[in-house]
């Protein structure tokens, strides 16, 4: 009977860790309901999707490096370099695939770099993304002038299209939440983020060649960086040297508010959209009810700082568990 009892207790209490998130996700839709009667609308709803697309889709790359136990400082920059060489690929070729190409391989390049100085280097992620940040901005900078690339025509697609009513950058979401889904729960590569960020002397003890996957990270990263460059300047109809300031605060905030371990070792592609909604709900709300903007700013922050203090609270508590577990198993 205790036995049951025990077991109960620790199902019930893996599915409440492994599922907060999407009730909380749930509750905040239902009080956003309520709040605003615009907030259900099918166009507000749409327009949501489509307003996150961009930082979420940098979420699933920040998903993957912090799961290893990095993190990239640069996603906005060099995602504003992909979309202006992108950009001009285009204004230079009209040619749409040429420009796409190019958006995704500016941001292999800039992450291949960042490879480099974290897995050949050993510089750390916070440094060495940090320094890529403003390499990036200035190239964007020094290639443009400093001037936005207007008249940018069919590029438009990426970013404003849509196919029978499903906007295209909502479907670039999709397949890239597939695609971390896949490689983070049905691949080796998946399995060696986690074990190298739980714990990376152990991972080179076992045999993981932990350089090789940290690079495969950030070239993945890269991909994503690329494709959210060609995105957003596709909405927002130029090439902007300066834009997407600070998006990879955003992105690192869905990621940990979706359960993302910082210090490594755990999180899920689910959990990471769920976290980029929480966010979406609660800017548009924020919009929809006219809370100034410099608020908006000091609830994102708090809301970073409540999550990574519950993350660390957390870690704590498997650590003394795992502590106690071990000190009954000796005593017996």
């Amino acid at each position: 009977m205790i036995t049951k009892a025990r077991n109960f207790r620790s199902a019930w209490s893996k599915a409440t860790k492994q599922y907060s998130i999407f009730l909380v996700l749930a509750v905040l839709f239902l009080i956003c309901s309520f709040a605003n009667e615009n907030f259900l609308s099918s166009g507000n709803l749409l327009n949501i999707s489509r307003q996150i697309s961009v930082t979420t889709i940098l979420a699933f790359g920040q998903t993957i490096l912090i799961i290893c136990g990095m993190l990239d400082l640069s996603d906005s920059a060099v995602l504003a370099l992909s979309g202006v060489f992108a950009v001009s690929a285009y204004k230079a070729s009209h040619s749409l695939l040429l420009a796409f190409v190019v958006g995704l391989l500016t941001g292999v390049a800039c992450n291949l770099v960042n490879a480099v100085m974290v897995a050949s280097f050993r510089a750390p992620a916070f440094i060495a993304t940090l320094a890529m940040q403003a390499m990036a901005r200035g190239l964007a900078l020094f290639y443009t002038k400093g001037q936005n690339i207007l008249k940018i025509d069919r590029f438009t697609v990426f970013g404003q299209g849509s196919v029978m009513g499903i906007p295209i950058p909502v479907i670039f979401l999709v397949i890239t939440l597939a695609i971390t889904w896949y490689l983070l729960n049905q691949t080796a590569f998946g399995r060696s983020m986690f074990a190298i960020g739980g714990n990376e002397e152990a991972s080179i003890a076992s045999g993981i060649n932990t350089k090789k996957q940290k690079y495969i990270a950030f070239m993945v990263n890269g991909l994503m960086v690329g494709l959210a460059g060609i995105l957003f300047m596709s909405r927002v109809n130029a090439g902007l040297p300066n834009g997407a300031v600070n998006y990879e605060t955003q992105a690192i905030t869905a990621t940990i508010i979706g359960g993302t371990s910082f210090t490594g070792g755990i999180g899920t592609a689910s959990g990471t959209i769920a976290g980029a909604f929480i966010v979406g709900f609660l800017d548009n709300i924020m919009n929809l009810s006219g809370v100034d903007s410099y608020i908006q700013q000091i609830v994102r922050g708090a809301i970073i700082a409540v999550a990574v203090i519950y993350d660390i609270q957390a870690k704590n508590r498997r650590v003394k568990s795992h502590l106690g577990n071990i000190s009954e198993k000796s005593e017996s």
